[in-house]
């Protein structure tokens, strides 16, 4: 009788998986080009692009600071719309502020449509139930997982749809600005707390590129796998809303908070963009993104991101420098830049240690292929961890973390077009999740990441090479002395001994 009493518990528990129906769900789309010209960023935007005819306008977002402010900007100047797609997005000080600063935007009457993956949700079913309570936003969940707690349950019974999930990083506002690239909405995305940094990498921009961003959020909006979030998310209390707006004023307050904040509006430019004092390059830009679809596993292949990036960067000729926290190139990868050293093309990447990386299982991918693409020529360089108080400083303020991972994506062809984006060279990025980025035909961009990789990478990572007897070994830079490791540096043997376990393991489709 229990064994029949169980079984009938678990046969109910996945019966209420089932997702919701899409039926009737309300249609939005992006406001036209005559209603966002009307808006204050109408006023000072479109002289500079008309200045600029079939260019786009780009300014890089380095310093974390910066990247907050420019979405805090672009939240407090909207006047029509906010169109706001994010992979992960937490509960800390800056989500909780970001999320305080689109209510705030709405109390306005800018509508808000939140598009969040639902994997990066978690803790906050009630905010986002409240904020979507609120008649002039909209929240959609992508692939969401039905039951709340424990989510990881929507794995086991929903796994080939559960495992596709939407990486895609765009903040748009009133279809005229946008910010694109590889930060999610957290603390260790901005610089913000005592935690883990994440060094990392967007872009803001202006012109028709922004058109295409808000084409694609469209898209996105209405995919398959949007689901509004009142269908997904139990419903709050009328004054949760309210709690929402008294919790960022207590994180405000909080003295951490108060110099954060400050820190930021010193290290605040975009700002400038309404008086044209903002420095942009103009450029052609191009967005590539992956269909939605890919989010349930029927995109076609001429659909995908990786299949676009081929077909617009062609054949690199002299130099490819590649960025990438996340960095699993597979067998194919490394006979791909293998074919590029033998034509003379120099390959160099850059990606995280084992020290520094925040997903062992990844590096376990990454690190069996390092003999094989150092063979072929190509360069490795690792980041180090940074943990000094000195470099903590230099990277990302006096409130910086005191600890550093690389999260950028970002690379570089021929010192003329760079990419800047959510993909990671990774089996997941190309074949999983859905991704979105920019090419950008910027000489000027190129340059920034060529003097990364000839003048700062010596002294901020590991160079790896290959001994005469075909062993691996790290070379740092301390000062002016050149220090040699014949293991993973500043890695324990745990940690070694569980990255090479891992990487005998069938995984690598998944990393």
């Amino acid at each position: 009788m229990a064994r029949w009493f169980l079984l009938l518990c678990l046969w109910g528990l996945v019966a209420g998986c089932a997702l919701p129906t899409l039926d009737h769900r309300t249609h939005s789309t992006a406001i036209s080009h005559e209603q966002a010209s009307a808006t204050r960023l109408g006023l000072a935007v479109e002289p500079q692009v008309t200045a600029h005819p079939g260019k786009s306008g780009v300014h890089s977002l380095q310093d974390p600071h910066e990247a907050f402010a420019a979405r805090v900007f672009l939240a407090k100047t909207a006047d029509r719309t906010l169109d706001v797609q994010y992979y992960i997005w937490r509960g800390d000080m800056t989500g909780t502020l970001l999320l305080e600063a689109l209510h705030a935007a709405a109390d306005r009457g800018v509508r808000v449509r939140l598009l969040l993956d639902d994997n990066g949700t978690t803790g906050l079913d009630e905010e986002l139930s409240a904020l979507d309570s609120h008649p002039y936003i909209e929240v959609r969940l992508f692939n969401p997982f039905v039951v709340r707690r424990p989510k990881w349950l929507g794995f086991v019974t929903d796994f080939s749809r559960a495992n596709r999930r939407m990486h895609n990083k765009s903040f748009t506002a009133d279809n005229l600005v946008t910010i694109v690239g590889g930060r999610n909405i957290g603390d260790a995305y901005f610089g913000a707390g005592d935690g883990l940094l994440f060094i990392d990498l967007d872009v803001f921009a202006i012109g028709p590129v922004v058109g295409c961003v808000s084409d694609d959020f469209d898209r996105y909006w209405v995919s398959q796998s949007s689901y509004p979030a009142a269908r997904i998310l139990p419903p709050v209390r009328e004054d949760r809303l309210n709690q929402l707006a008294a919790k960022a004023s207590r994180v405000e307050r909080d003295p951490q908070a108060f110099n954060y904040v400050n820190a930021v509006r010193r290290a605040s430019s975009v700002a400038g963009l309404m008086t044209g004092d903002l420095e942009l390059s103009w450029s052609n830009v191009t967005m590539v993104s992956d269909d939605p679809a890919k989010g349930l596993g029927l995109a076609e292949p001429e659909d995908l991101l990786i299949r676009q990036l081929g077909e617009i960067l062609g054949e690199p000729a002299r130099d490819v420098e590649l960025v990438s926290p996340y960095f699993v190139p597979t067998a194919a990868g490394v006979a791909a830049f293998s074919a590029l050293s033998e034509r003379g093309v120099r390959v160099r990447v850059l990606t995280n240690s084992l020290e520094a990386t925040d997903v062992a299982a990844v590096h376990a991918g990454y690190a069996k292929r390092r003999k094989a693409l150092l063979k072929s020529g190509v360069e490795l360089y690792e980041i180090r961890r940074r943990t000094s108080e000195v470099e903590r400083g230099k990277s990302a303020g006096p409130l910086g973390s005191s600890a550093s991972s690389l999260h950028a994506k970002t690379f570089s062809v021929d010192r003329e077009r760079v990419f800047v984006g959510s993909f990671n060279f990774d089996p997941r990025s190309s074949n999983l999740n859905t991704e979105l980025g920019f090419i950008i035909d910027s000489p000027e961009l190129a340059q920034q990441i060529d003097e990364v990789f000839d003048q700062k990478i010596q002294s901020h990572s590991y160079e790896v090479r290959l001994s005469e007897k075909g062993r691996l070994y790290w070379l740092e830079q301390q000062g002016d002395t050149q220090v040699r490791h014949d293991s993973e540096p500043r890695a324990g043997l745990w940690r070694r001994s569980g990255v090479f376990l891992l990487s005998l393991l069938p995984i690598e489709w998944l990393l």
